[in-house]
């Protein structure tokens, strides 16, 4: 293993241990003992964490590989439409009152998000063209977000259009276990795929035809984005609803401390993905607030001004 994967990996394992104790109700271990602290630490706590680390790390590989796809610095793995897919398949099952079901918010996110895989797929056709991909993606997620802005001014009721906007904030709030068993496993599966397509978007960075005559599939390529980006990203709206610009700001952090070769990044991407969730969330947790910050909120307040300096970088390299 290379020395940045170690160090997060030593991050890691110091952060998941505070995460555990942090809270509006502190856990010492070495203190007196807190009223029901086995339960809040199993039940509550617990999930939390391991949420947070499998989403980050999920968010972190999306962004590392859809940056070597698409060959951009600035993209995001919202970029592809499968975000406001899957945003949209949840908006859909408050909207229509089967939320309140076991396991109904997750599966119409997940529904939502293989509909936006398969019309991306569809739209982009079998030639492979990263321009033609990015533009299709563009394309839907404009339309999922004007689906769901149409079902929020139809909202049945006071209540349903509430949940729906609290919900889109994104957060780990009241995470279960349940939540967990649901995501991981796509999101393990989404990571393996894009780990899959490292070397063929090591031999893109050279562009396309030459990646073309080095052997490289484009519509393979593209199936595996597609199915990469779709379970990590889409696993995570499933439980959290939308949480952004992880998969943006992780791949910067981490590109100076690699061979910039995509395929080396997605790996180091997935670890500080996890370490950033999981300590966004302890902070979200300890503020002194009347009410706990939405973890999504909270990364938008950071990644907005991360990309705008990313933006005049760019436009000083170009002056």
């Amino acid at each position: 293993m290379t020395r940045p994967v170690l160090i997060l990996i030593a991050a890691l394992a110091f952060a998941v241990p505070l995460s555990l104790l942090a809270g509006r109700v502190w856990i010492d271990p070495l203190g007196p003992q807190v009223p029901n602290a086995m339960s809040i630490l199993m039940e509550l706590r617990a999930p939390r964490a391991a949420l947070a680390l499998v989403l980050g790390a999920g968010l972190g590989a999306a962004g590392a590989a859809m940056q070597g796809y698409l060959r951009n610095p600035l993209a995001d793995p919202g970029l592809f439409g499968i975000a406001p897919g899957a945003a949209l398949g949840a908006v859909l099952s408050f909207w229509t009152g089967y939320a309140a079901q076991p396991f109904a918010l997750p599966l119409f996110a997940l529904l939502g998000a293989s509909g936006a895989m398969a019309l991306l797929g569809l739209i982009a056709g079998s030639g492979g063209s990263v321009t033609l991909f990015t533009l299709a993606g563009m394309m839907i997620a404009s339309l999922a977000g004007a689906l769901m802005s149409l079902a929020i001014s139809l909202s049945p009721t006071p209540f349903a259009m509430s949940e729906i906007v609290t919900w889109l904030m994104g957060a780990l709030t009241d995470r279960s276990w349940q939540d967990v068993w649901v995501s991981a496993p796509l999101t393990l599966a989404g990571i393996g795929a894009l780990m899959l397509a490292g070397r063929s978007l090591d031999a893109l960075t050279l562009g396309e035809a030459a990646a073309r005559s080095l052997g490289v599939s484009p519509r393979r390529l593209q199936g595996l984005m597609i199915i990469g980006v779709g379970l990590t990203v889409g696993a995570g709206v499933a439980v959290a609803g939308i949480i952004g610009f992880v998969g943006l700001m992780v791949p910067h952090l981490m590109r100076p401390f690699t061979d910039r070769r995509p395929s080396s990044l997605i790996v180091p991407s997935a670890l500080a993905g996890a370490l950033l969730l999981l300590v966004a969330d302890c902070l979200c947790r300890v503020l002194p607030l009347q009410s706990e910050l939405r973890l999504g909120i909270a990364l938008s307040l950071v990644g907005a001004p991360f990309f705008l300096v990313l933006l005049l970088r760019l436009r000083r390299s170009l002056a």
